[in-house]
């Protein structure tokens, strides 16, 4: 086995042990916890030190993970991705019972193609609020086995105004989850979770999508997943973040939630939560706050997060002359509006990295017609001024249950990362910037 496939096959195992963010999260520190990184609470006070290595979470769905150089730190290198990716949040009171059948009450958390969620095996995962005589103790929940499904409508049953009209998530996706009984939902899931249903307080559940992940093709060039955006991105960046060392530079990985609805929580890229990191790490080295600033000249956050491929059948929809492939490499994505932090500057700092490390790098910028989307990075940077770049991979079928990439871009996009966390930054005032990539 090749080092992408095997790389590819390792994400699709990461993939499924990350239904969502909750998730996400759970098992980053897993791995984390593996590799001696101390875990830290934000309401406690810290004491970090050289050589050492630390990770943070908040609301149980975003993570900071980093480590101490031992020598004085030159530059901050971070990278941004988000656990969280478009599906169905199940709303409180959520029995619909009717005609027989069981179904759930739920709306859509992203935007997502809402078509490609039918007729396909489903489960819930999420947080369970759970009451106990010392407090409230949030419970993590994964139902894995194959639970609901949400059926289509047959193209016999199908009028012609069925067949013009849109989809409409309060009546046509809601998910079945059995037939008619008498026992609630919250019984199932109290259940689930070995505890009385009187003392389940609240919940934050969602359906996400079982099938498993697939590596195809005619060389096995493409990989297909559910959350491939941005759980590709979440991973390699792990990887690269893990292996990539350099004396002068602290590595700071973040993996934040709600980037699909805008990220304005306390959670979210636009909260505080990566400042906050910061700034008490920089208290606890008594570094101070101007040493801080000149450290931040030096540093850099790249935001990483997947863009869109030449579509096989509309490639009418890709501008002209930056037309990104899957396999061809790092994605860079400008925009002139920036909604991608990208400049020169910070385009010239990612592909000497990526030259560096022998990896091919594309561009990405949208059609002048086409709005397209939009990511963390500006939202990060609205609290800590840095450099900037966005990267990822080409994919297809963006916000599909079934998302598609290539192999050989796994690759890439971890070595890629490998690099930049190998790169320590000196910065001149004057638009010029000295890499020292070891």
């Amino acid at each position: 086995m090749t080092e992408q496939h095997a790389l590819s096959q390792n994400l699709l195992q990461f993939i499924r042990q990350c239904p969502d963010a909750f998730h996400t999260v759970e098992t980053i520190a897993s791995r984390l916890k593996e590799q001696g990184y101390q875990s830290l609470s934000e309401g406690a006070m810290w004491q970090v030190q050289p050589g050492k290595a630390y990770f943070v979470t908040r609301n149980q769905s975003s993570l900071i993970a980093f480590r101490i150089p031992t020598e004085p730190i030159k530059s901050i290198m971070i990278t941004a991705s988000h656990g969280d990716a478009p599906c169905f949040k199940i709303k409180p009171s959520p029995d619909i019972c009717e005609n027989g059948y069981r179904k759930l009450n739920t709306e859509p958390y992203g935007g997502m193609i809402a078509e490609s969620w039918f007729d396909r095996p489903l489960s819930i995962s999420g947080r369970v609020l759970a009451e106990t005589p010392t407090g409230i103790r949030s419970l993590l929940l994964h139902i894995n086995r194959d639970l609901l499904s949400i059926p289509n409508l047959a193209p016999h049953l199908k009028s012609s105004a069925d067949k013009e009209r849109s989809i409409n998530p309060q009546t046509d996706l809601l998910p079945l989850l059995g037939q008619a009984g008498e026992k609630s939902f919250w019984d199932m899931i109290g259940e689930e979770l070995a505890l009385p249903p009187s003392r389940i307080l609240d919940a934050d559940l969602f359906l996400h999508c079982r099938q498993w992940g697939s590596i195809w093709g005619e060389q096995e060039e493409f990989i297909s997943s559910p959350r491939l955006d941005d759980l590709l991105c979440v991973y390699a960046g792990l990887e690269g973040f893990l292996e990539g060392n350099h004396p002068e530079v602290l590595p700071v990985f973040a993996v934040f939630d709600n980037e699909e609805v805008g990220s304005g929580t306390k959670q979210g890229a636009k909260s505080t939560f990566l400042s906050d990191i910061l700034s008490r790490i920089s208290d606890s080295l008594g570094i101070s706050h101007s040493a801080y600033c000149s450290v931040l000249h030096n540093s850099f956050l790249l935001s990483c997060d997947n863009g869109h491929g030449v579509h096989p059948n509309r490639s009418e929809k890709s501008d002209p002359t930056n037309r990104p492939l899957l396999n061809g490499g790092v994605l860079l994505k400008y925009n002139a509006n920036q909604k991608y932090t990208t400049d020169g500057v910070s385009g010239a700092m990612v592909r000497q990295i990526c030259n560096h490390a022998g990896v091919p790098v594309q561009t990405y910028v949208n059609r002048s017609d086409i709005p397209g989307g939009s990511t963390l990075g500006n939202l990060a940077c609205e609290k800590v001024s840095v450099n900037s770049a966005d990267i990822g991979v080409s994919q297809l079928s963006m916000h599909s249950a079934w998302e598609t990439a290539g192999t050989k871009d796994v690759l890439s996009l971890k070595k890629a990362i490998h690099a930049f966390y190998h790169t320590a930054i000196t910065g001149h005032g004057d638009g010029c910037f000295d890499l020292d990539m070891k």
